[in-house]
């Protein structure tokens, strides 16, 4: 590897240092769904978005509550000496992209068939601290 690869990736290794997400992948619901939940939460305060999900009636939710219980438990681990009730810690950024596709047939009329798609999708969730995004404004 070169020395110019290497550099960046040691800054791409620091930058991870400070974010706090959580990933779930191959998750058997459709992208288009699963975007619908990550809409209702975006930009939220943690607290606000685990109840949101909790009440939701859509199957997706239940998921992507157990993912951002995930991500505020990697928050914890890497500030262990700060409490969570002071940080408010808020969705920050949340992405929904298509997984793997499970190509299936199904009989139709006059011996053809057709095929059905079964997707799933990768969900990331970024949560943050709201003292953060004041120190990068007041740093520019």
């Amino acid at each position: 590897m070169g020395a110019r690869k290497r550099i960046a990736a040691e800054k791409r290794k620091e930058a991870k240092k400070t974010q706090y997400y959580a990933v779930l992948r191959n998750c058997p619901t459709s992208p288009r769904k699963m975007r619908l939940v990550a809409d209702m939460i975006r930009g939220m305060d943690v607290n606000k978005a685990l109840d949101v999900l909790k009440y939701s009636s859509k199957e997706a939710s239940g998921r992507v509550e157990k993912l951002l219980l995930s991500a505020i438990a990697n928050w914890q681990a890497k500030n262990e000496g700060k409490r969570l009730d002071e940080n408010e810690l808020y969705v920050s950024k949340i992405m929904v992209d298509s997984g793997r596709m499970l190509k299936r047939l199904r009989p139709a009329p006059q011996g053809r068939a057709h095929r059905i798609r079964k997707r799933s999708n990768h969900v990331t969730i970024y949560v943050d601290t709201k003292e953060s995004i004041v120190e990068e404004n007041f740093n520019e």
